[in-house]
């Protein structure tokens, strides 16, 4: 159904009840006598609900894909401290993002994700919880900011995860062929197949999606454990205690442990920082309001416990860190997995098939949820985008607020997402070091546009935000300033250098990226702001939380 479609059973003046734990109110168009169900969003429902609460875990446990995130980057976390540092930097980033999940606001700490997804089950999610919760003065503002900040770091973390299984297709390729030499150009095409392979999944087999989150979930939780015994049970010789838990090694530079330490909390975010992805499946839960608050703590806490579990075993199979530190490997996490078997080809292949296939699983509904950025990588982008371009917010809106109700797919955003991604992955081509900032970046951004909303609500007194079924009561003001001033600081620290002395090639970038992508949103803002007026949240708007006119706006 297009937009204009929406707009005019929108217009209808027939509204039946609004079911408060339900999905969405019903809506009788007067012309043609048909019933059409309105979701929280206040958009005309084009997609199907068919996600149970099994599959809503699935997915968020395949989206975050945590251990495999840490193994990913866990030699270069390894500079900030050594086995102890990644340990606890990671242990660190996910209690700061458990105050994010917490918050009411959704965005600034896990917490509040939860809070606002039951009160505002749509799924915009940042984007429309930034919204419903700022003043008339500003929520307009505050709505886009967050959106399109959320959308450009999704966008950076689909380039990121993307890049994991196609390198490690080139690291099992290595290590059968001896005499390989990798090139940056190999990396590419296998990353561009991936790509469009999810891409053109997700448009077209949307209706296995559910299945795939249950394989996913499988293949995170059995794989996990396979891993684990393996990395228990084969090494001859295991790392000592101290070498995992007391030997902090700074190799960064950085004469103070503790700057060491806090910038390389920004790997325990990359491998737990995705508490918001699951609120963009909004739309396909038959209960929004109970399914989304589980999704997200099924996310955080599992996602912790299983990275945690995962990070333990690998470093006791360590027995030789200057070869990992050293080594030109695609996929480092290869030659930590070869010395703990001991050197057996088949065995690493069998751990990295692990990998690669649960990646696969995590990088397809990435992908999904945010074409679909309703207002949520291939998953996670597209709808993240359709989302916003059916309120105005984004440039030809017309044709990406489309979704093909047959598909159940907005196929425009996803097939933008999947252009974008492209497009970013060539930078490899030039410098991986420019690769890593965007993966810095994606941190930075989605981090500040989860504060958004948990600030306007702190600001309006958390009077605004109509009480969902985890409401956090006489808590909820603690947890919103703590996140807040959490996400304040990391960013900050997250624009440190990587390492000391600085040059251009070892500089970190993402201060940069983040400024310039802001400078870009600001510069389409005053494009469309006389134009835009943001998301129509009806349910808020029947309960008075939403009521005041847009003509006082002052932005």
């Amino acid at each position: 159904m297009s937009i204009a479609d929406s707009e005019k059973v929108m217009a209808s003046p027939v509204v039946e009840g609004v079911d408060k734990q339900g999905p969405a109110s019903k809506i009788v168009d007067v012309e043609t006598g048909v019933t059409m169900v309105v979701n929280a969003s206040g958009n005309v429902d084009v997609l199907e609900r068919q996600y149970g609460t099994i599959s809503v875990c699935a997915m968020a446990l395949a989206i975050d894909n945590a251990w495999i995130a840490l193994g990913g980057s866990v030699v270069v976390s390894i500079y900030n401290g050594g086995a102890p540092g990644v340990l606890y930097e990671m242990l660190t980033a996910c209690f700061w993002y458990g105050f994010i999940a917490a918050s009411l606001a959704e965005y600034a700490s896990p917490l509040g994700l939860q809070r606002m997804a039951s009160s505002i089950p749509s799924s915009g999610g940042v984007y429309h919880y930034a919204f419903a919760i700022a003043t008339p003065r500003f929520r307009r503002a505050a709505g886009y900011y967050a959106g399109l900040l959320s959308y450009g770091g999704w966008i950076m973390n689909s380039c990121a995860i993307a890049q994991i299984p196609s390198n490690v297709i080139i690291q099992i390729w290595s290590f059968h062929h001896p005499d390989y030499v990798s090139q940056a150009w190999h990396t590419y095409v296998v990353y561009l197949m991936i790509t469009w392979s999810s891409c053109f999944l997700c448009i077209f087999g949307n209706r296995l999606l559910p299945a795939l989150q249950n394989l996913g979930l499988f293949l995170v939780l059995g794989g996990l454990l396979i891993t684990i015994c393996v990395l228990a049970a084969m090494p001859k010789v295991h790392a000592t205690s101290a070498f995992v838990w007391k030997n902090f090694v700074n190799a960064t530079g950085y004469q103070s442990n503790g700057v060491a330490f806090l910038t390389g909390v920004l790997n325990g975010a990359f491998v737990i920082g995705t508490p918001d992805s699951i609120t963009h499946m909004a739309e396909e839960l038959p209960f929004p309001r109970t399914q989304l608050p589980i999704g997200i703590a099924a996310q955080i806490i599992l996602g912790t416990i299983s990275a945690f579990a995962f990070c333990v075993a690998l470093m006791y199979g360590i027995s030789d860190l200057d070869s990992i530190l050293s080594s030109v490997a695609n996929f480092p996490l290869g030659i930590v997995y070869n010395q703990a078997t001991n050197g057996s080809v088949s065995a690493t292949t069998g751990l990295l098939c692990i990998v690669l296939l649960a990646i696969l699983d995590s990088y397809l509904f990435h992908f999904h949820s945010y074409a679909y950025i309703e207002t949520l990588a291939e998953i996670q982008c597209g709808r993240s985008w359709w989302a916003l371009a059916r309120d105005g917010a984004t440039p030809f809106s017309r044709i990406f607020s489309r979704a093909n109700s047959k598909l159940s797919c907005p196929v425009e955003s996803t097939l933008l997402c999947g252009f974008l991604v492209t497009a970013l992955g060539a930078i490899q081509l030039g410098s991986k070091t420019a690769f890593t900032d965007l993966v810095g970046a994606f941190i930075l951004l989605t981090t500040i546009s989860y504060a958004i909303p948990t600030t306007a609500h702190l600001v309006t007194g958390r009077q605004r935000a109509p009480k969902g079924p985890f409401w956090m009561g006489r808590f909820g003001f603690a947890v919103n300033l703590i996140s807040v001033l959490l996400t304040a600081f990391f960013v900050v620290m997250f624009c440190f250098p990587f390492s000391m002395p600085v040059d251009v090639t070892l500089m970190n970038y993402s201060s940069v990226i983040l400024v310039g992508y802001i400078v870009l949103v600001s510069f389409w803002w005053f494009w469309v702001r006389r134009t835009y007026v943001g998301p129509k949240i009806p349910h808020l708007e029947s309960e008075g939380h939403v009521q005041e006119e847009l003509d006082g706006d002052a932005l």
